[in-house]
């Protein structure tokens, strides 16, 4: 009895890793979706961010892709409109992507939204804001 136990616990175990895996787009209709985190102070971060956002757009194509960025932390004041990146920043934007400040961050450094680039978002919480979208099945990267 303790070996057909042990021999239907094997078997599947193995039928779960042989299953296959959700593809990035299994559903025609369905976009793919990527969050991209910039908690950093860097502009070579920024950059690097925008370059990612751009080449998901180029490759998957802009109508089939929602891309959104969220900062954080130190890098929240790369979203401020004198920053060195503002105008990469607007030109993501004005191709799609929604780059979104977090709330949090900037009531602890002070900083109001007249201060902020135009039209951005704004979310209570960045970090709860890429939690939400790893739920949602959206892709998590941190450049």
């Amino acid at each position: 009895m303790i070996r057909h136990a042990a021999c239907a616990t094997l078997f599947a175990a193995a039928l779960a890793i042989a299953a296959p895996l959700p593809t990035l787009a299994a559903d025609a209709s369905t976009k793919a979706r990527v969050i991209f985190q910039v908690s950093d102070a860097d502009p070579a971060k920024w950059n690097l961010a925008l370059n990612n956002a751009k080449n998901v757009q180029t490759d998957l194509g802009a109508a089939n892709t929602e891309v959104e960025i969220v900062a954080y932390g130190p890098g929240i004041g790369m979203l401020k409109a004198d920053a060195t990146v503002a105008n990469r920043i607007i030109d993501a934007m004005a191709q799609g992507v929604k780059v979104v400040a977090c709330e949090n961050t900037m009531t602890n450094q002070k900083i109001k939204r007249d201060d902020m680039i135009d039209k951005i978002s704004y979310v209570k919480a960045g970090v709860v804001e890429l939690m939400q979208k790893q739920r949602e099945g959206w892709a998590y990267i941190r450049p």
